[in-house]
């Protein structure tokens, strides 16, 4: 028996063994495994593209073909290659340890199918050091994704060559590295890429000093943070520069979202910036957290991952929306159930949300008159609950923007400053930056002298907080400390925590 890997992507990838048996029996080949009929159909264009090799003569007995596992749907053409090579080899020795695609023409040639790149983003992500034979048109593409060791042929015969000629074998090698994972920077003993695009700058926004820093310690330790303001004070523009100086990515990070984006089709290449995602306030459920009648489709909390998810207008959401968001917030995950499938998908992502401080917009204005009620006013805010309220680390209210103000730093500055931030929480042998710690990553990194925690607990007095609202505050504090480039979070690391708490802010 011989086999030979391959896989199928079903809302997430799942490694598919490719097995042969010959039976004695009627001439057929069968195909087991619960294959989707694209799959059953490979048996005929296997059989036609067979032909096409010189000496070969048809198996007078039946080729068995099994899919495992077994209890997995397996979809896609791209098994038609290593179906047709494990019948023509049935009597030679070749390296197994190899993943195969490739859909087979009539005529023998090896082709790409439209959902092969994003198989090869998920097995970078899930394989080490994987082996695979691709179509030669996809090979240069595939050269690219790390962690693949590509090689490709353009038809069925040169897939024989490929297992049975050594020599052969190393002309089909394709390598490429893309020119993102070049030059890559090195922090801690890990490699990350380095952001060096800043086609959005804060140095267009004038005045907003606290804004710019509470962006600023959001970015550095990915914090969920909430922008208050009237309409015209910065909050959109705030928000649209946050994503280029937030810190690099992890190979890992590239690939992952590269792979989530893959799903949506919108992968244009990989890049250096992490994922910006703004769904409408009219968006429906299914669009935001993923779903669908059947199929697990991936919805915008698992496309940020890594990056930013943006709410303008946040009370405007829906409720039922606005509730959900707690789950991913929280667990840094969500999972999605459907009849015929069940996936869960990373949501690690910086939550970032704007409101205006009244329906009209108004009540911050020192010029316009509010022409809200106190109970229009009340109604608007509590479409924020409370509990999603703790989940975020930093509330910032901005104020109107004057004549005299003017700008005062670019997104290039403030990216030097996450970096040196960004380099402190990898050199502590953080997994996590600040706002994604657990509490056991609290408890080990965000430790404070005694001083320091009689302001906690004043505070805990004084605003009553929760023990989540603590230990955000304690990682805001953390990443203020970092910031300071002091090791130790200090008092006045902690206020400046607390002030940027929803109770606490202007």
């Amino acid at each position: 028996m011989k086999r030979l890997r391959s896989a199928t992507l079903n809302d997430k990838l799942h490694i598919v063994s490719i097995e042969t048996s010959f039976l004695r029996a009627l001439p057929r080949v069968d195909i087991i495994g619960l294959p989707s009929a694209t799959i059953k159909e490979a048996a005929f264009r296997v059989k036609s593209a067979l032909q096409t090799i010189e000496g070969y003569q048809n198996p007078s007995m039946q080729v068995l073909i099994s899919l495992t596992p077994s209890n997995i749907k397996k979809d896609g053409s791209h098994f038609d290659l290593a179906i047709s090579l494990l019948i023509l080899l049935q009597r030679e020795d070749f390296d197994e340890d190899f993943f195969v695609f490739g859909e087979l023409g009539l005529d023998g040639s090896v082709k790409k199918t439209n959902e092969l790149f994003s198989i090869l983003l998920f097995l970078s992500t899930s394989v080490k050091s994987a082996k695979v034979l691709l179509p030669r048109e996809i090979a240069l593409q595939a050269a690219m994704i790390p962690n693949l060791e590509v090689f490709a042929v353009g038809t069925l015969d040169e897939a024989r060559r490929f297992f049975t000629d050594d020599a052969f074998r190393e002309m089909c090698r394709f390598c490429a590295v893309h020119p993102l994972f070049k030059d890559m920077l090195e922090i801690g003993g890990r490699k990350f890429v380095k952001n060096l695009e800043f086609g959005l700058d804060f140095y267009d926004i004038k005045g907003q000093e606290r804004a710019k820093r509470a962006c600023l310690i959001a970015a550095s330790g990915m914090h969920n943070i909430l922008l208050e303001g009237s309409p015209g004070c910065g909050k959109s523009m705030s928000a649209k520069r946050l994503r280029y100086i937030l810190p690099p990515q992890s190979l890992d990070e590239i690939l992952l979202s590269a792979a989530y984006q893959s799903l949506n089709n919108s992968l244009d290449d990989f890049s250096a910036l992490r994922p910006f995602r703004s769904p409408h306030h009219t968006s429906t459920r299914s669009s935001i957290f993923g779903g669908g009648s059947t199929s697990a489709r991936i919805g915008e909390v698992a496309l940020a991952n890594g990056g930013i998810l943006f709410f303008d207008e946040f009370p405007h959401f829906p409720k039922q929306i606005l509730e959900s968001l707690r789950e991913p917030l929280e667990d840094n995950e969500i999972n999605i159930s459907r009849v015929n499938s069940k996936v869960t998908y990373k949501t690690k992502f910086l939550f970032l949300a704007a409101q205006n401080p009244c329906p009209c917009g108004n009540a911050f204005s020192k010029t316009l008159a509010c022409r809200c009620s106190r109970v229009q006013i009340d109604r608007y805010k509590n479409a924020i609950s409370s509990p999603l309220l703790d989940r975020i680390d930093l509330y910032c209210a901005m104020g109107e923007v004057s004549s005299t103000d003017a700008p005062s730093v670019t997104s290039a500055q403030m990216y030097e400053r996450v970096l040196a931030a960004f380099a402190a929480q990898v050199g502590r042998g953080q997994k996590e930056l600040n706002g994604k710690l657990d509490d056991e990553g609290v408890r080990e990194f965000c430790v404070v002298d005694g001083e320091t925690q009689e302001v906690v607990k004043r505070a805990v007095a004084r605003f009553n907080l929760s023990q989540r609202a603590i230990n955000k505050t304690l990682k805001v504090a953390r990443t203020c400390a970092d910031l300071a480039g002091v090791e130790e979070i200090r008092k006045e690391d902690v206020v400046e925590a607390l002030s940027f708490r929803v109770s606490g802010g202007e």
